[in-house]
């Protein structure tokens, strides 16, 4: 179970409608509403992996605090929400590297796993995991294994797998495979917009046929019915916006109907007692 802690501003989908200047003057809902996924979890009895947003760790150092006294994994989701292929390679690796900073000295322990900004990384962008290695990331989980207009490596492993030279594992997000096509049943927009049981079966489908855990994420913004409303683009508004009411209950379900954990708990643990497969660096730039 995983959270990107991000607020409702910060989404890509808002990112030409938004300026970032400008996002100290608007209203910041994020952290009560991480405060309620907070509350959900205690209820629910589940520990999660909370992927932080280095600019909500420097609004609210006490939240992340307690996010990790609860016994939850603290994350790190780099500081700005950039897009990773948007970025250089410079920008990217000064600020993973003080998101990552930032995030150890508030909680006093090491930061483990990272998670870039939408899912960018992507073929153009596969520089950026020797760069995770670097900084002591132990996992990554950027790919997103299939298609889509803004991240998608269609060709990655579904499965976790080594994506450099060193020890890193990539923990690909959760896709389904049916009639030779992979369908995401991992969370985010696909848990709010599709009808609960689609996730649900998909989930048990690889828990059942493929014999491993799935990777679920949601937004603390996907519980908050009362978040402003944003001028953009219909298809935008339709993504951000569809189904918010119905989040919270389905959620609840999810909890229920799985048994959930921390990524470290769940994926760190099995890699260490098996072998995770390798690919090789020649074959990365080909998993498009």
């Amino acid at each position: 179970m995983t959270v990107d802690v991000e607020d409702y501003f910060h989404v890509t989908a808002f990112a030409k409608d938004i300026n970032r200047e400008d996002w100290h003057s608007l209203e910041y809902r994020a952290e009560q509403n991480t405060e309620r996924v907070l509350k959900l979890f205690s209820d629910s009895g589940v520990k999660a992996t909370f992927f932080v947003l280095g600019w909500i760790a420097k609004r609210s150092p006490s939240l992340i605090k307690k996010i990790y006294a609860e016994g939850h994994e603290v994350a790190c989701h780099g500081m700005s929400h950039q897009l990773v292929y948007q970025q250089t390679p410079t920008i990217f690796f000064e600020e993973t590297r003080d998101a990552k900073h930032m995030l150890e000295d508030l909680i006093g322990d090491t930061v483990l796993g990272y998670r870039a900004a939408s899912y960018s990384i992507i073929n153009s962008s596969l520089w950026a995991l020797d760069m995770l290695e670097d900084l002591g990331f132990k996992y990554d989980s950027s790919i997103f294994p299939i298609r889509h207009d803004i991240y998608g490596m269609p060709k990655a492993p579904r499965f976790p797998f080594r994506p450099t030279s060193g020890q890193l594992v990539e923990i690909p997000l959760t896709t389904v495979e049916l009639l030779g096509c992979r369908l995401p049943c991992g969370g985010g927009g696909y848990f709010r917009i599709l009808p609960y049981s689609l996730s649900k079966s998909g989930l048990r489908r690889v828990n059942s046929k493929d014999k491993m855990p799935g990777v679920f994420y949601f937004h603390p913004w996907e519980i908050d019915v009362d978040q402003p409303r944003m001028k953009t683009s219909l298809l935008s508004r339709f993504r951000h916006y569809h189904n918010l009411g119905h989040t919270k209950s389905r959620l609840l379900q999810l909890l229920k109907d799985f048994s959930w954990n921390r990524m470290d708990q769940v994926f760190l643990k099995s890699v260490q007692a098996c072998s995770v497969e390798k690919v090789s660096l020649a074959a990365r730039d080909s998993l498009l």
